[in-house]
């Protein structure tokens, strides 16, 4: 892959890249390699009943995105976010937007993760996602559309971190020559947000990063991001809920409370009182202490009522209602199998669309259409005629590519692109985000556990060299 073949905004990078030559490449990605397997830098799949650690998966070369581009795409995902936390806010107090008939009752119904037990709860600034990972695809058009959001427990960014912490160690060179936008007070903002949670302002707050343990896929950011902010991780058997419904930590010196939790357990598991009694991750009475304002919960539970593919279909209305603005990204067009007409569509057009189920996650259960076999096709049209709510369309895009190290030669390679955004008191995005690209030819699968690797991301501000 030469450098006339790449996007505008990878140019700047190019020349280096190929004066290096794939020789220099190459021992350069070696020797990113022997530090992610020294650093312990792992991800964890379920196959098989099993867990197997694996090493990150990670190309050395970076994907770059112009800052004018950037600063668009960014005031987006803020317009997003704020209008999904409006959304969730509503639907768990005054409901307007169904008064309005701007969305569905039935599709709220229907929801397996709008949880009852929460309506009335305002938490504080009103924000229920605190933390979003949407995911952006660019098309062949060069235009960039959201493809989903993910607000229950999203995870990725440590490995965002770690791979700019790669690309500096095998590109010093770069970092002097270019102006890169910088991504590591991300654990800073993450604290100052939590921190801005307290029941108790005024007072240091004491905050704890709440773990299912070492063998869930994402413990490896878990003890990252405990540490990086310098604060305690605990697991469910560390925390204890008072009769005064303050929340302690349980240490050598004795209880100490705790404000806030950064919580990376699932809401049916976070309190067997109140959810899957057969819990063992969760602590009892946790939830009625957050309702009682005694401590904060990042994500506030409940948030999955919003990360539900269905309701991403009603984003641009979403948006319009809650700020009277268009979307600054737009959807991918998405065609919702519970509407008869658009399901008639789908099931019409299975050959050239993709099919996802409401609620899963990491590319799983879903349908290429364009790369299914006739069985599969007609196994995904029963399963939609049987449950129409539970699934969707879209139309199938080519995502853009950037050049890849594959063995000895660079060649295109697909991939996404995963921001994080911060909300409470203000909002903040991180420059850029993790890449994730399909690590075979001609794949779309950038899915880390079905075999895609990552990138470090580059918003480039050429104005300010």
């Amino acid at each position: 892959m030469q450098a006339k073949e790449c996007r505008n905004d990878q140019q700047p990078l190019m020349p280096f890249i190929e004066n290096l030559g794939v020789e220099e490449l190459t021992r350069r990605q070696s020797a990113a390699d022997v530090a992610i397997r020294n650093l312990g830098i792992t991800f964890t799949v379920y196959s098989e009943g099993e867990n197997i650690d694996r090493a990150w998966p990670f190309d050395i070369i970076p994907r770059c995105i112009d800052a004018k581009e950037w600063e668009k795409l960014e005031r987006g995902l803020v317009q997003r976010a704020y209008a999904l936390n409006a959304f969730i806010d509503d639907l768990y107090n005054d409901r307007k937007i169904i008064q309005d008939k701007r969305f569905p009752e039935e599709v709220l119904a229907e929801s397996v993760n709008f949880l009852p037990a929460l309506v009335g709860v305002r938490p504080k600034y009103g924000v229920w996602a605190h933390l979003c990972g949407s995911d952006l695809l660019r098309d062949r058009d060069g235009t960039m559309y959201v493809l989903e959001d993910n607000l229950r427990v999203p995870s990725g960014v440590s490995y965002m971190l770690e791979n700019r912490m790669l690309t500096k160690r095998v590109f010093p060179e770069l970092f002097r020559d270019h102006t890169i936008r910088p991504v590591d007070d991300y654990p800073c903002q993450l604290y100052e947000l939590l921190a801005s949670l307290t029941p108790r302002p005024g007072d240091k707050a004491n905050v704890v990063v709440l773990t299912p343990g070492i063998y869930n896929s994402a413990y490896f950011e878990h003890a990252y991001l405990a540490q990086q902010m310098g604060v305690p991780l605990v697991e469910s058997r560390d925390l204890m809920v008072g009769e005064d419904d303050q929340v302690f930590m349980k240490t050598i010196h004795g209880l100490e409370r705790v404000d806030v939790i950064y919580r990376r357990i699932d809401d049916q598991f976070i309190d067997p009182l109140v959810f899957r009694p057969d819990s063992t991750l969760g602590v009892s009475g946790i939830i009625n202490a957050w309702r009682q304002g005694k401590v904060a919960l990042a994500n506030a539970p409940g948030t999955g009522v919003a990360d539900d593919k269905v309701v991403y279909s009603y984003m641009p209305d979403i948006i319009q209602y809650y700020l009277a603005e268009e979307p600054i990204i737009p959807n991918v067009p998405t065609w919702r199998c519970h509407i008869p007409q658009e399901r008639q569509h789908v099931l019409a057009n299975l050959d050239k669309l993709v099919v996802k189920p409401a609620n899963e996650s990491g590319g799983y259960g879903m349908l290429m259409g364009l790369h299914a076999t006739p069985a599969e096709r007609t196994t995904f049209a029963a399963r939609i005629r049987a449950n129409p709510r539970n699934y969707i369309g879209q139309q199938t895009l080519t995502p853009s590519t950037a050049p890849t190290l594959v063995g000895n030669r660079l060649e295109p390679r697909h991939m996404d692109l995963r921001p994080f955004i911060l909300s409470g008191r203000k909002s903040y995005v991180t420059p850029g985000g993790l890449t994730r690209v399909a690590l075979r030819r001609g794949s779309y699968v950038v899915n880390s556990s079905q075999g895609g690797g990552s990138k470090d991301t580059w918003i480039l501000d050429e104005r300010r060299s």
